[in-house]
């Protein structure tokens, strides 16, 4: 199982609104604080709009705030928005769409995994992964 960067840079942008609350950020400003592409971040936050997760304000001195609380946003949810192969992969999904050549025991393995992979997503809010962060960096020395 593999993330793609959409979902890399989804979980960043968030973390980055999330980390900077009370004021409009831009893609820009993120992009740079990420050293990733403005353009694709453009994008992750249309996502990240569209769903909810973030609140766009246009105009020129527009930007982006957290369109929900980051203690209530579990990174599954997250997930499964820029992931959406994740919540179902056809190729392990019901016997009509069964690879017949795959071991059925392979096909339960995968799908045992993929709902632990899940469950601790689901488990898990963007505010519980930035204090897990802060905690990291205080251990580091670093300055969160």
């Amino acid at each position: 199982m593999r993330l793609t960067n959409f979902s890399d840079y989804a979980l960043r942008l968030l973390i980055y609104a999330a980390r900077h609350p009370g004021r409009l950020i831009t893609t820009e400003e993120a992009a740079a604080a990420y050293d990733i592409s403005r353009g694709h971040l453009t994008k992750v936050a249309n996502v990240l709009t569209r769903a909810g997760f973030l609140r766009a304000v246009r105009g020129r001195t527009g930007g982006l705030e957290m369109g929900c609380r980051p203690e209530a946003l579990t990174l599954g949810r997250v997930l499964r928005v820029t992931e959406p192969d994740m919540a179902a992969i056809e190729c392990f999904g019901p016997d009509e769409i069964r690879d017949p050549g795959r071991p059925e025991a392979l096909d339960i393995a995968i799908t045992a995994a993929m709902a632990a992979f899940m469950a601790e997503m689901d488990r898990r809010t963007l505010a519980s992964l930035i204090t897990e962060e802060d905690r990291l960096a205080r251990e580091k020395g670093a300055v969160p």
